[in-house]
């Protein structure tokens, strides 16, 4: 589809641990009717590494592929952003910018995010998914509000804006004018944020990526080159949450 910035796939499900130079590691085993071949990779999100087998791969073909390369393994493995701690104590970033989560007993209701500061309460185990829900609630609000902006100034309205928990794209457009983008954005400074919608709103103009639609993008926005090397360098770690 045209209108998609792609961030990265998501993750399966562990099947084992293996050693890779010394290392404990997680393999994530898939079996595939259109693979030709073993087919092995690092996921970045969940930090494991996949194995692709054809319908009649076996695992010992697997492992001797993991084996030949172990060293490019263990060395993708090493150089993966540490993942994003949703716990009380710890600081995530939100716009960028750190915030601290800080466990408050007499704080009621969802967590609330205000002066760098995300309050929550209740049971630990729960603390992660309170925080992701105020960043979503943030990430809507937000969102709608800068795609609505942009759309404005070229005369156009978006038919709905949602926020997913999407994990292979950051941002898309549709044939008839939905947007959507990840919820995870909302962690991404403010810069690539404003990025990513005004590309997905151009979309709404030109379904495509040719000059025109490159021109409009940068009406809308100042920060087309700054945005797209910060997700280069840094967009996986925004995929590495706990």
């Amino acid at each position: 589809m045209a209108g998609q910035i792609r961030a990265v796939r998501s993750a399966c499900s562990i099947d084992e641990t293996v050693i890779v130079a010394g290392v404990t590691a997680s393999v994530c085993w898939r079996r595939s009717s259109r693979a030709r071949r073993v087919a092995l990779r690092v996921d970045p999100q969940a930090g494991t590494i996949v194995i692709t087998l054809p319908v009649r791969g076996s695992r010992r073909a697997g492992l001797a592929l993991l084996r030949t390369h172990e060293e490019w393994v263990a060395e993708r493995l090493s150089n993966l952003p540490t993942p994003i701690v949703m716990a009380a104590g710890n600081s995530i970033p939100v716009c960028g910018e750190p915030h601290l989560i800080e466990y408050d007993p007499a704080h009621r209701g969802r967590a609330t995010i205000r002066d760098r500061r995300i309050r929550v309460s209740g049971q630990p185990e729960f603390h992660a998914r309170r925080v992701r829900d105020a960043l979503h609630i943030l990430a809507t609000e937000r969102f709608t509000h800068l795609a609505s902006m942009k759309a404005e100034q070229i005369s156009q309205r978006p038919r709905q804006v949602k926020v997913k928990d999407t994990r292979s794209r950051w941002g898309s457009c549709t044939a008839n004018g939905v947007l959507m983008f990840s919820w995870r954005l909302i962690m991404a400074p403010e810069f690539v944020q404003d990025y990513v919608i005004a590309h997905e709103v151009a979309h709404l103009r030109y379904m495509n990526h040719a000059l025109p639609f490159w021109k409009l993008t940068e009406e809308l926005t100042i920060y087309r080159e700054e945005a797209t090397n910060w997700l280069t360098s840094n967009g996986a770690s925004l995929l590495r949450t706990a």
